[in-house]
């Protein structure tokens, strides 16, 4: 039976969700969920949690989704008629798995569309890559600073942002070349770097995520100090946007708007034991920030199971979709054309029944 999830949030979370006909969506590894979250009516929320073993980067767009998870990444598509179709009423869209690559454990976190494919951010092997199935992950680019590709997470590269289906810009949690050297400072070393040209555009970081590339402009969160920032390509400075002072950690552009994810430090955790905002650290969600006003609209709080979130995005134009996974009891019964839906009862084959 699932645990239930307590939230807390403030009026304007439900009535932008949806007045803008929108669906949040996030992963938290720490408790094996993909969540969705929207409104039906503008003032309360719906949840729609979604088990995965340990979900990372989500990657959205237009009726498909990718999911980075322990050891394989998953990919679903919509189908309206689905809706129509079934006792699946409830929901204003579905989402079908469709297949899984076996990544192994690559550790991926950052996933992106582009026009062929899928990039990865491949975290275990320190550099970008593609998926193919002749092999576990294709390399196409590493830090300079990385000597070899091998399985040793040298400096957790995390962040992704492309640009014209092209790697842009990455983030780091460091520029070290040697095994888990990340961990040995994760206050001062975190890097900002430039995909095209090599280059380091901000170093002596705490832990930056999430690079995003908004009305031509980057913008990063500097997740162990709880700080927004943009670059300014013309001084070669980082400015502040905004300071959350909590751990920061997932960002999605909408008109306008950020949607922008925080979590708990958790007290067990060694690593985050030296992370500035941990006192202000005590509570999993987003935030809905208004990057034209510089001024936040609201907040989601988990005050139960929910600690730790890492990669948050928006499914637009539906306010409570679901998802029928691989181990779903539906996934077998559903057969999808490009013109209909059909559902068909599967009968468990029994250990005598024999091939012909």
């Amino acid at each position: 039976m699932e645990k239930k999830l307590d939230i807390s949030f403030d009026k304007s979370i439900p009535k932008i969700l949806f007045e803008n006909n929108l669906n949040v969506v996030f992963s938290t590894y720490q408790a094996g969920r993909l969540m969705m979250i929207g409104s039906s009516d503008g003032y309360n929320i719906h949840q729609t949690p979604v088990s995965y073993k340990k979900p990372m980067g989500i990657a959205v767009e237009e009726n498909r989704i990718a999911i980075a998870s322990f050891d394989e990444i998953s990919f679903f598509t919509s189908n309206d008629h689905i809706i129509e179709s079934s006792n699946l009423k409830k929901f204003d869209r579905m989402y079908l798995y469709r297949a899984s690559y076996n990544t192994n454990t690559l550790d991926i976190h950052d996933i992106h569309f582009d026009k062929t494919g899928l990039w990865g951010v491949n975290t275990m092997f320190s550099c970008l890559c593609k998926f193919t199935l002749s092999s576990s992950f294709t390399p196409k680019w590493k830090p300079p600073f990385i000597s070899e590709i091998a399985p040793e997470d040298r400096c957790h590269l995390n962040g992704l942002a492309l640009e014209n289906n092209a790697p842009k810009y990455v983030t780091a949690l460091s520029s070290t070349n040697y095994k888990d050297g990340w961990r040995k400072d994760i206050m001062n070393t975190g890097i900002v770097m430039d995909v095209t040209t090599n280059e380091i555009l901000c170093e002596n970081l705490g832990m930056p995520h999430s690079p995003r590339i908004i009305d031509g402009e980057l913008y990063f969160l500097e997740s162990a100090r709880g700080k927004l920032f943009k670059w300014n390509a013309k001084t070669k400075e980082k400015e502040l946007v905004y300071n959350f002072k909590r751990f920061v950690r997932g960002i999605k552009h909408y008109k306008g708007i950020l949607f922008i994810a925080f979590s708990k430090i958790r007290e067990s955790s060694k690593s985050f034991q030296k992370v500035e905002v941990k006192e202000n650290s005590t509570n999993a969600g987003f935030t809905i920030f208004d990057l034209r006003t510089k001024t936040p609209y609201g907040e989601l709080l988990y005050n139960t199971t929910i600690d730790e979130i890492y990669d948050i995005n928006i499914i637009e134009g539906c306010n409570k979709p679901g998802m029928v996974t691989k181990s779903n009891k539906n996934n077998k019964s559903i057969i999808v054309t490009p013109q209909n839906v059909y559902w068909k009862k599967v009968k468990e084959e029994s250990n005598e029944s024999k091939a012909v």
